[in-house]
C-alpha cells in the first residue's frame, strides 16, 4: 500500500512517535511525505520514505496529484487545527482529493491508529481493488 504522511510543525513529533510505534507495519509499505515531515521520520525511526518539497513548497500540491491520480492509498494528516496555514488551500485540497477519491484519512492520532491496525489485519485491501 501506498502511505501518504503529513504533518503541521506544531504535530511533526507526534509525527514521529507514531511512525517509531507503528515502524514494522509502516516498513511493509510504501511511505510517501512532504520534505520535512519525511526527513524527520527517516532520522527517528529508520524507514524508507520518498520526500517531496516541503509542505509550504508545495510538496501537500505533490501529495495532491498522487491521490488524484489515485495512487496512494492512505492518508495520515496530523493537523493543527489552532493555527491557521499560509498554504492553508493545499491542506484542504488534499482532505477534499481523499474525499473525492474513497481515500481513507486520518487527522488526528487517534483515527491515524485505527487506520494502521486496520491495514495491518488486511482492512484496507479493498483498495488494490479500487485501484
Amino acid at each position: 500500500m501506498n502511505i501518504g504522511l503529513i504533518a503541521h510543525d506544531a504535530k511533526k513529533k507526534l509525527m514521529q512517535n507514531f511512525c517509531i510505534a507503528y515502524r514494522g507495519i509502516l516498513s511493509k509499505n510504501e511511505l510517501y511525505a512532504t520534505g520535512t515531515t519525511g526527513r524527520l521520520i527517516e532520522e527517528v525511526a529508520n524507514l524508507n520514505v520518498h520526500k517531496y518539497l516541503a509542505g509550504h513548497l508545495g510538496g501537500g500540491q505533490q501529495l495532491a496529484a498522487q491521490i488524484e491520480h489515485n495512487e496512494i492509498d492512505l492518508v495520515i494528516f496530523l493537523r493543527d487545527a489552532l493555527s491557521a496555514k499560509s498554504h492553508e488551500p493545499d491542506v484542504n485540497n488534499v482532505v477534499r482529493l481523499c474525499d473525492m477519491h474513497n481515500i481513507p484519512l486520518a487527522t488526528n492520532l487517534a483515527t491515524a491508529e485505527l487506520l494502521i491496525k486496520a491495514l495491518d489485519r488486511g482492512d484496507l485491501e479493498w483498495r488494490e481493488m479500487y485501484r
